[in-house]
């Protein structure tokens, strides 16, 4: 009977004990990302390099020159800058310290969240790396020189829904000019684009259009004081459809037979049936103007990719306001992996006027995700450790690290497992990592001076001298 009532005691103390412990340990919480970003692995990284590498290249050979700007911009640079569904799309950084105590207690009150977040938030992430620039350029006015042609490779952020190729974080890279109005940089940013994207071995198509264009479209549809509401849903017609476009411009109240109108002037594909449409219009006829003048400059070197003229590009971004770019992969189901623009007086937000800048953008996450698909990275692109040294002994350890710090004084990548421990646990290393050649080290190679190499491609296995070994390598 004892014994009994000692058991259980003995099950009330540890069940007791194992209750508190749960009240009193903070339990232990599953690590997660926020939606919309992911984690790059070491092979992913080193291939997302490989296009910012291509694209990079290609930027110089232009005569870009590098610059960056703040992760976070003051809200005022951001906000009006991206049309009412931009700035829904804006991540904002809360106040620092005890933000509340200024915070808008009416706004709060009547759950107007737009009033409260201005209260609280003088900060966000950046959306874009344009309007950034933008502001970098009427800053830095007195020590730029002007044209100013500039690249940027950095992340930027939007709020959107996460989905296939769209994320909340990625990355942007960017070639912008500013201070020249010369379609001649239209043409210079199409051929950047065909030039990368064969670099890159993606076949795309380089779609063009004009705001101009569209505003004449507007006019010949007697709805120009709706004109952002009109480009706004025909950007949208890739994922709505037509009927989707219909339903929009119903709701923004255009009538039906301005709506027919738009819907007939989207079906045309080339310039000329446009001239005639757009004869009351000075501003459509001026696009159309601009982007003959375009051709005249591209067409002079052949292109690798297609480029063709496309009446329902809009670009929803509000600042464009002449020729604008968009390109799309051909050979798989994903948006656009670039896009671009003029925009006349972006500047003139920060009080630089009459500075007009255009510039295009390559969608590096969008083209990654392409290129994995497609499979269109080049082959052992992520070896980048050339060999791995293995030992048998402490003694041959210390010696085969003076062999390491040979091979890296030749510029030679190189790696040695950390302990001289059972050889298949170092050769198990050697495939993890994809090394293509092991340098295996024992005595005999320390009083000989001759390295057993093995190809752990082939399997097969040579003797070489450390300058033998170097000279292979190289």
């Amino acid at each position: 009977m004892l014994n009994r009532y000692k058991t259980k005691v003995q099950r009330f103390n540890i069940s007791t004990i194992q209750h508190f412990k749960k009240l009193i340990d903070p339990p232990v919480m599953k690590p997660s990302i926020p939606k919309g970003t992911r984690d790059f692995s070491p092979s992913q990284v080193i291939k997302r390099n490989y296009i910012f590498d291509t694209i990079r290249r290609v930027f110089v050979k232009y005569g870009y020159q590098p610059i960056e700007t703040p992760a976070m911009e003051n809200l005022s640079t951001l906000t009006g800058k991206y049309g009412d569904e931009g700035d829904k799309l804006l991540f904002k950084v809360l106040n620092n310290g005890e933000y509340l105590n200024k915070s808008d207690a009416t706004a709060f009150a009547e759950k107007n969240s737009a009033k409260f977040t201005q209260s609280v938030s003088k900060r966000g992430m950046r959306y874009d790396l344009t309007v950034p620039f933008a502001r970098y350029v009427v800053m830095n006015q007195n020590d730029i020189n002007f044209p100013f042609k500039r690249y940027q490779i950095q992340p930027v952020w939007r709020a959107d829904r996460p989905q296939k190729g769209r994320y909340q974080e990625f990355y942007q890279c960017d070639a912008d000019v500013v201070g020249s109005d010369s379609l001649m940089l239209e043409a210079e940013l199409a051929q950047i684009y065909d030039e990368v994207f064969s670099l890159l071995g993606v076949n795309v198509t380089i779609k063009i259009n004009n705001r101009k264009v569209l505003f004449g479209m507007a006019e010949a549809a007697g709805v120009a004081d709706n004109f952002m509401a009109m480009t706004t849903a025909i950007d949208k017609l890739d994922k709505i459809g037509m009927e989707g476009v219909t339903k929009e411009l119903s709701a923004r109240g255009l009538e039906d037979a301005a709506i027919e109108k738009i819907q007939e002037m989207l079906s045309v594909t080339t310039l000329e049936p446009l001239k005639e449409l757009f004869k009351n219009s000075e501003t459509g006829l001026k696009g159309i103007e601009e982007l003959e003048e375009f051709h005249k400059y591209f067409d002079t070197k052949p292109a690798a990719n297609k480029v063709e003229f496309d009446i329902t590009l809009a670009r929803g971004l509000s600042y464009y306001t002449g020729c604008i770019f968009e390109v799309k992969a051909n050979d798989a189901v994903m948006g656009s992996i670039g896009g671009g623009g003029r925009y006349d007086d972006l500047t003139g937000n920060f009080g630089l006027k009459g500075v007009s800048g255009v510039g295009v953008s390559f969608g590096a996450a969008r083209i990654f995700d392409v290129m994995e698909e497609l499979n269109l990275f080049p082959e052992n692109i992520a070896v980048q450790l050339k060999c791995l040294l293995v030992a048998f002994d402490q003694p041959s350890h210390q010696y085969a690290f003076s062999i390491l710090n040979e091979l890296r004084s030749a510029g030679i990548s190189a790696e040695l497992y950390p302990k001289p421990t059972k050889m298949n646990k170092q050769m198990k290393y050697a495939n993890a990592r994809a090394v293509p050649f092991v340098v295996v080290v024992g005595s005999e190679e320390m009083n000989s001076g001759n390295l057993s190499l093995k190809d752990m491609i082939s399997g097969e296995q040579e003797k070489h001298t450390l300058p033998e070994l170097i000279d292979k390598f190289k």
